[in-house]
């Protein structure tokens, strides 16, 4: 990535763009940080590229413009801009019942009470919907919340940071849909593996394997050349971090820092990308233009809109309807759309981003957001798990606005 324009010729000051360097560099520096690259744009130019640091602290690899990013539940928009490309050809709808082509969740089971070893459940008085899956109200979960008895049985099947071993797509989706819902869809908000679920849906929409309707639909129209579930490329791949639980520095993860490096058992659809920084630029810069790029149309304005808009009833916030993330990441203002966080009040928020922002982030600390009403996208890449490490996230948001004075 590099930048494109003269900040003041897009309303932001250098000087105080330069904030987002000293900030981040200094998380580097003592070492909370392995590596990161931020990129700042505005009406379609990029304005600012910030990095320092190694991809790979123990080889001294640096972060380089090229450098490849585990982006994690960055996957997600992708895959919600897959399944839309399916509802505006008419092929499913918003409200269809997914048992119609996943007929696995014909009958789901609702946990009500018990424990993880005795739960009981009753039958869901709501089909899952297309609409469940893209807003994650559909009840399911993620073995790794360890707040609820179903995340207990998702990690005793198998299913925490993963599938199960020798499982697709395909098989991972029936074993998912034997476990109980942890809620009634459309009832409460839980994140969750239904973007997984909603992969595999578009694997059978599309009578293709999630990759390459993935490549056919938003990769080659966009020309993201780089983004795929593996990278044969491994030199440019960043090294993967943990948090130290005491610490909070980074210690290298091999286990999971095999992502990425082979093609994967089962292609996740909620987070089983490896992308760039400019790659995922295209991605942000179609959103912003209303489903287009250089002439390539992936969606039509009123479904980027659409997408972009609180689903949440009553167009309440995520604390109010859901159930949070991480104590350190409270979603005060921020409602959800059709695979995206949605700002909804700035003030209750406490940010200086605009209403309407729509964003979301990975695992590993990565994050995005597009604000229409600003004319700007902005991305952050490390590689540091979990992203509830640092508040990261809040702090670049303030960087970067308190920058922009026009």
């Amino acid at each position: 990535m590099n930048v494109e324009t003269d900040p003041s010729s897009a309303g932001f000051d250098a000087d105080r763009l330069k904030r987002i360097d000293r900030h981040f560099d200094a998380y580097v520096d003592d070492g909370r940080l392995p590596g990161y690259l931020a990129v700042v744009s505005r009406h379609g130019r990029v304005v600012h590229v910030a990095s320092h640091g190694k991809r790979d602290v123990e080889s001294g690899a640096p972060v380089e413009p090229d450098t490849l990013w585990r982006i994690f539940s960055m996957t997600k928009p992708i895959t919600s801009v897959a399944a839309m490309t399916f509802v505006e050809e008419g092929v499913i709808d918003l409200n269809d019942p997914i048992s119609r082509w996943l007929p696995e969740f014909e009958a789901p089971q609702v946990y009500t009470k018990g424990s993880a070893l005795s739960p009981v459940t009753v039958a869901a008085t709501e089909p899952i919907r297309l609409w469940h899956l893209l807003t994650h109200t559909s009840g399911l979960t993620y073995g790794f919340h360890h707040t609820h008895p179903v995340d207990t049985l998702y990690r005793a099947a198998g299913f925490e940071w993963g599938t199960p071993p020798g499982m697709d797509l395909a098989a991972s989706t029936r074993a998912l849909a034997a476990l109980p819902l942890v809620f009634q869809p459309g009832s409460e908000w839980n994140y969750s593996v239904s973007t997984d679920v909603l992969g595999r849906l578009v694997e059978v929409l599309a009578g293709k394997p999630l990759d390459e309707v993935l490549a056919d639909r938003v990769f080659g129209p966009l020309g993201m050349t780089d983004t795929g579930f593996w990278t044969e490329d491994t030199d440019r791949l960043a090294a993967l971090y943990v948090a130290h639980p005491r610490t909070k520095l980074p210690t290298r993860n091999e286990a999971f820092g095999s992502i990425g490096t082979t093609r994967p058992e089962s292609f996740s659809g909620g987070g089983g990308l490896v992308s760039t920084a400019a790659d995922y630029h295209r991605f942000t810069q179609m959103l912003l233009r209303g489903g287009a790029l250089d002439g390539a149309r992936v969606l039509s304005p009123r479904t980027v809109s659409l997408m972009a808009s609180n689903h949440l009833p009553g167009h309440v916030d995520l604390e109010a309807f859901g159930r949070p993330l991480f104590a350190e990441m409270p979603f005060d203002g921020f409602g959800f759309g059709l695979g995206f966080s949605v700002l909804e009040d700035p003030i209750k928020a406490k940010t200086l981003s605009s209403a309407g922002e729509y964003a979301w982030g990975g695992a590993a600390s990565t994050a995005f957001w597009v604000d229409p009403d600003e004319d700007l996208t902005v991305a952050f890449y490390t590689q540091l798990l979990p992203s509830s490490t640092h508040p990261i996230r809040q702090q670049l948001r303030q960087l970067v606005y308190q920058a922009l004075v026009d």
